[in-house]
């Protein structure tokens, strides 16, 4: 985990992490390609092997992305849940928000095999939907799919009293 310089907003518990997680629905994927940073909203779904975080995307076959992922696979991301607003009432100062959060940064790959892709596009839709939805490795065939293996991320949470 990465250490923050506000520590008492850190979640270091992993439980709490995975519950973050699980709660978010758009991650902010950022690459960087021979225009400059390049940052999209994605829906995602997510794996752990420990506390290992794979996240997981498809998308289509081509663009911007995936000629930035291609040309250099390190990507940062950034997923958070507003809880609410806070402050309201009192001066402009006041005013702030109870939020959780989760940022990192890792490899993407490509997997080839057809069930690979099809684990994924089935993390994603359970991540999306809650349950579980069965996907072939014949309709995984043809779809762009990318895992994202973090090697850094860390978590933080305001909540007011």
């Amino acid at each position: 985990m990465i250490p923050m310089r506000r520590s008492e907003r850190q979640v270091t518990d992993l439980v709490a992490i995975q519950a973050i997680v699980a709660a978010c629905r758009v991650c902010r994927l950022a690459v960087w390609d021979r225009e400059g940073p390049y940052i999209v909203p994605m829906s995602f779904g997510a794996l752990w092997e420990g506390e290992n975080l794979i996240l997981c995307f498809h998308c289509a076959g081509r663009g911007r992305k995936l000629s930035a992922l291609r040309e250099n696979p390190l990507a940062a991301f950034e997923m958070d849940r507003l809880l609410r607003l806070t402050g309201q009432g009192g001066p402009p100062c006041a005013y702030s928000c109870d939020y959780q959060s989760v940022t990192g940064r890792g490899r993407v790959e490509f997997p080839e095999d057809p069930r690979d892709r099809a684990a994924a596009l089935e993390a994603i839709l359970a991540h999306q939907t809650g349950r579980r939805i069965a996907v072939t490795e014949e309709m995984a065939r043809d779809v762009t799919v990318f895992l994202l293996r973090a090697d850094q991320y860390s978590a933080k949470a305001r909540m007011s009293p």
